[in-house]
């Protein structure tokens, strides 16, 4: 009865030894499954601050947007604004306005560069004997026979608003007693080779 006692409590320490075993299996296993959920945890919440940083910057760049457009539409307003007012102080007092406009307009030109003429238009041409009279007889440009003739025509007071007068040396060149300004050009034509 001994041996048998002594076996009894043999197995019974084994079983407790096996049982001990497989409790601190499950213990390690559930403390590894802890560790593993909150691993998993942790990679979706950093995933989740990563994807609200992202829609915090998207949110952050729709507003600058929208600011950016407010901005420039109130920009728009006042320019429009400031030139209303700009058109009304002018009409007050149109001597002042007048005066800034005039420096304000050559400060422009002076910016711009100067417009080349039209190669053809710079060609030296011969004037006819009528027109030889008035311009001389030396081959010069069209716009420089235009410009001599209207010095003439000044200089000798022939014109009566849009018409000019002709005089000795004109009606030759002319045909007949008076001539619309817009007819020149095509008198000058006529008279040039």
């Amino acid at each position: 009865m001994a041996k048998a006692k002594k076996k009894a409590t043999k197995k019974a320490a084994t079983k407790k030894k096996a049982t001990k075993k497989k409790v601190a299996k499950k213990a390690t296993k559930k403390t590894a499954a802890k560790k593993a959920t909150k691993k998993a945890t942790k990679k979706t919440a950093a995933k989740k601050a990563t994807k609200k940083k992202a829609t915090k910057k998207k949110v952050a760049k729709k507003a600058t947007k929208k600011t950016a457009k407010k901005a420039t539409k109130k920009a728009t307003k006042k320019a429009t604004k400031k030139a209303a007012t700009k058109k009304a102080t002018k009409k007050a007092a149109p001597k002042k306005a007048t005066k800034k406009a005039a420096t304000k307009k050559t400060a422009k030109k002076k910016t711009k560069t100067k417009r080349k003429p039209n190669a053809a238009f710079m060609r030296p041409l011969t004037p006819s004997d009528q027109l030889a009279a008035i311009v001389g007889n030396k081959p010069i440009s069209r716009p420089e026979i235009v410009k001599k003739l209207w010095a003439y025509i000044k200089k000798n007071n022939l014109q009566q608003s849009r018409n000019i007068n002709a005089d000795d040396k004109l009606k030759p060149l002319f045909g007949k007693n008076m001539i619309t300004m817009f007819e020149l050009s095509k008198i000058i034509s006529k008279h040039v080779s």
